[in-house]
């Protein structure tokens, strides 16, 4: 059994809005482009332009019908690794491979150590494990951990592929653990919520419901179009001959 750091300095995660969330795949795929070059790179495609693709992706967004008194909408469903505080993943895997890091709480996966046994992906109720056939390891997402302490990128630059890609800012980074972090402020200002906490696990991820809709129309301030004028000249010659 591989053990869990008692403690960690700091929770960095995710905070995904749901309200925002339009689901263009954007986290999707930044996602996939990095870190096929990054920490666990590559990530293996399997027949990509054929009839039975499969490969190993890190984000995947899923979409459901929401039907309430008020009506139904589409919701769209980021869903990746939640870096619990209690990953089960970590403590089944049999040689260390999964672990937590006590500075930040990433749960990360050493390639080295992994001995391809997939009892960290049986033990995830999240499906957030991904297997590459290819290399006979387990992968997942890093939380872009070659991209978030790179001096080589501009600090505002410093986040998750996902976040920086995402059109709508419905994707949020930073430390969960600091209650005076602007990611914990959006949490408790909209009340974030974790993934299934009945099971135990503790994920670090948060997710910002879809607000109430109130059914009202926006009110539009713009004064109503003038009717068009016929103008002399050129133009006016022109506009006579297609109208008539």
């Amino acid at each position: 059994m591989t053990c869990l750091p008692a403690t960690t300095e700091k929770k960095l995660g995710l905070v995904i809005d749901l309200d925002t969330c339009v689901g263009c795949q954007a986290c999707v795929t930044s996602c996939k482009e990095w870190n096929t070059g990054g920490h666990m790179a590559p990530l293996t495609d399997i027949d990509p332009y054929g009839g039975d693709v499969d490969g190993v992706w890190f984000n995947r967004v899923h979409a459901y019908e929401h039907t309430t008194e008020a009506g139904s909408r589409t919701v769209h469903f980021p869903r990746s690794c939640l870096h619990c505080e209690t990953p089960a993943c970590v403590t089944v895997c049999p040689t260390g491979a999964s672990y937590k890091r006590s500075s930040d709480g990433i749960v990360l996966v050493d390639e080295d150590k992994c001995i391809g046994c997939k009892l960290c992906s049986w033990a995830c109720p999240y499906g957030a494990r991904e297997f590459d056939t290819d290399v006979g390891v387990m992968k997942k997402c890093t939380l872009c951990v070659d991209r978030i302490y790179n001096d080589n990128i501009a600090p505002e630059d410093r986040v998750p592929a996902c976040v920086a890609a995402c059109p709508t800012s419905a994707r949020h980074f930073g430390d969960l653990g600091d209650p005076a972090s602007a990611i914990s402020q959006l949490v408790a200002e909209r009340g974030g919520v974790p993934l299934m906490p009945e099971l135990g696990y503790n994920p670090t991820n948060r997710y910002l419901p879809p607000r109430a809709r109130t059914g009202r129309a926006p009110s539009v301030a713009a004064a109503p179009l003038e009717p068009v004028k016929a103008e002399g000249g050129f133009l006016g010659w022109v506009d006579r001959m297609l109208s008539s």
